[in-house]
């Protein structure tokens, strides 16, 4: 059995008797989060799950300049926490009908309301660099999370796939590797040094 599978069997069987059951799949920038995510759906029962990016929670771009933290963005700082954590405690709760913004990383700005999560959902899986992060206030998301996983990613690896995305958006080789080492490495120390304790950690 693949790793994903297992998980997906261990997230079935962990939710046995819970009529909704949060995943919280973190990880550093560039690690596979919302791969990983997209990989479990199919594994799991038909329309009973449901992924949610935590990077809908991004402060707009406006917000960061007036904070002086436009060249610090996807740092836990420039996130919106307390609606992130409204919305997991909802989620958690197992109210009717939940609605989430997604995060449009071709306009660069999030998108409120951009999808509803239905009350036959059982299964939320949460994906984000900062949900198992040993850091006031995000151990406050301990509580809401059933189960969480921890992608563990060679630093190594982790600066080509982030000068690579950073390519893909348009940047020349020089400009993409400064935006990766400038920002997205010291963030994914962070998340890295700075964990709680995974119920499991996955090298994919």
């Amino acid at each position: 059995m693949s790793e994903i599978a297992h998980l997906a069997a261990t997230v079935f069987r962990r939710a046995a008797g819970r009529s909704r059951f949060v995943v919280g799949i973190a990880g550093p920038p560039g690690a596979g989060k919302s791969t990983l995510a997209e990989a479990l759906l199919p594994l799991l029962p038909d329309g009973s799950a449901a992924v949610v990016p935590m990077d809908g929670f991004h402060y707009d771009n406006a917000v960061l300049d007036e904070r002086g933290l436009r060249a610090r963005k996807g740092a836990p700082e420039t996130f919106d926490f307390d609606g992130l954590h409204v919305l997991l405690s909802r989620l958690a709760a197992g109210e009717a009908e939940v609605a989430v913004p997604l995060f449009d990383r071709a306009a660069d700005l999030a998108r409120a309301g951009a999808a509803i999560i239905a009350p036959a959902v059982r299964f939320i899986l949460v994906e984000g660099n900062y949900l198992l992060l040993d850091e006031a206030p995000w151990t406050q998301l301990a509580p809401l999370l059933d189960h969480t996983v921890f992608l563990e990613v060679d630093e190594s690896e982790l600066e080509r796939r982030l000068v690579q995305r950073w390519l893909d958006h348009g940047h020349d080789a020089e400009a993409a590797r400064q935006r990766a080492l400038s920002n997205d490495i010291p963030n994914a120390r962070r998340v890295a040094e700075r964990r709680r304790t995974a119920d499991l950690v996955l090298r994919l």
